[in-house]
């Protein structure tokens, strides 16, 4: 491969630029795929499904992102939105007969948004007290939030949910924009914003860059990394809730498969798994990739597997571009 610093400075421009972008290149890439296959892909009905479908990636790859800066993974957000789903569910259940639909929602909704404050500063905690890499630290809390998950509810999914939550989660604006999808962007905008903005943003990329030079910047390294899981967790946890509100169920198997789609709209975004890098945008196009590969490979009646396979390749095609990037920037 030629070394960049041999191109002149019009190819490396554009370079640079490819090497910035080629994600959103591979977005219209594989969405003008789709269209030429099936052109309903290009209708309204495809695109909400589409975002609907963004909707719980989106939330969940803006919050595990966080901890990928840090050099981290949290295997257990998928577990936690089926553990908070079902807590949630029977709260709001329980407490209708008793304080009445508004309240009932509210309090099973607050109740939902703990458990996962609970379950992010247990994983922050485990990490940070403990030593524990955060691979086999959030991989033990999925297996515990997994097996929670069932034992809430003796493995059955809640039911007899007031119906006013399935009303208020698939309401349709403009014809093909969902309530949870407002939420979802409001999320990835509020997040993008402290990442970029805040200090608190700053220090996640500096401890993501160099560990022992933040803490001896006077960081409390120990207590950002807890904040950080607890981001992770937190969102999943809203997630879990707007799952709720989209089928009026609580389900212990809501999640368990989509840690890995979560994780992957980060790094097919450009966060680097070394840490210390990444934007809150290439999440979002990441997370837009996923989703229009599942959705459309069922517009296409491709089998589900398939999907899988087409989101590991683009996972193993995304780190090797990460590192051509990091490559070609130190030479």
């Amino acid at each position: 491969m030629s070394d960049i610093k041999e191109f002149s400075p019009a190819k490396r421009r554009m370079y640079m630029l490819l090497s910035e972008y080629w994600i959103v290149l591979v977005f219209l890439l594989i969405y003008g795929i789709f269209i030429i296959l099936e052109p309903l892909c290009f209708s309204l009905p495809f695109l909400s499904s589409t975002l609907n479908y963004m909707t719980e990636i989106l939330i969940l790859g803006v919050g595990v992102m966080f901890v990928v800066i840090t050099a981290g993974i949290d295997l257990s957000i998928g577990p936690v939105e089926g553990a908070v789903g079902v807590g949630a569910a029977l709260t709001m259940r329980s407490l209708v007969p008793v304080v009445g639909v508004p309240l009932a929602i509210t309090a099973g909704v607050i109740v939902g948004i703990l458990m996962g404050m609970v379950i992010g500063l247990l994983n922050g905690l485990i990490v940070t007290k403990m030593k524990l890499a955060p691979f086999i630290a959030t991989l033990g809390m999925s297996v515990i939030l997994t097996g929670s998950g069932y034992i809430f509810n003796n493995g059955l999914e809640v039911v007899g949910l007031p119906k006013v939550l399935a009303r208020l989660g698939n309401m349709q604006f403009f014809g093909f924009i969902g309530t949870t999808t407002i939420v979802a962007w409001t999320v990835w905008l509020i997040f993008g914003i402290i990442l970029k903005h805040t200090r608190f943003g700053v220090i996640t990329y500096a401890y993501g860059s160099n560990p022992e030079s933040t803490a001896r910047a006077g960081i409390n390294v120990d207590r950002h990394l807890i904040k950080v899981f607890m981001i992770s967790s937190t969102l999943a946890a809203l997630s879990g809730v707007l799952l709720i509100f989209r089928f009026n169920t609580g389900s212990p198997i809501a999640g368990a498969n989509v840690t890995l789609y979560a994780i992957a709209s980060c790094i097919i975004g450009g966060t680097s798994v070394l840490g210390g890098r990444g934007k809150m945008i290439g999440t979002l196009i990441g997370a837009a990739i996923i989703s229009i590969l599942v959705t459309g490979l069922v517009m296409l009646g491709v089998q589900t597997y398939w999907q899988q396979v087409a989101t590991g390749l683009i996972i193993i095609f995304s780190v090797y571009a990460d590192q051509l990037r990091q490559r070609n920037a130190f030479m």
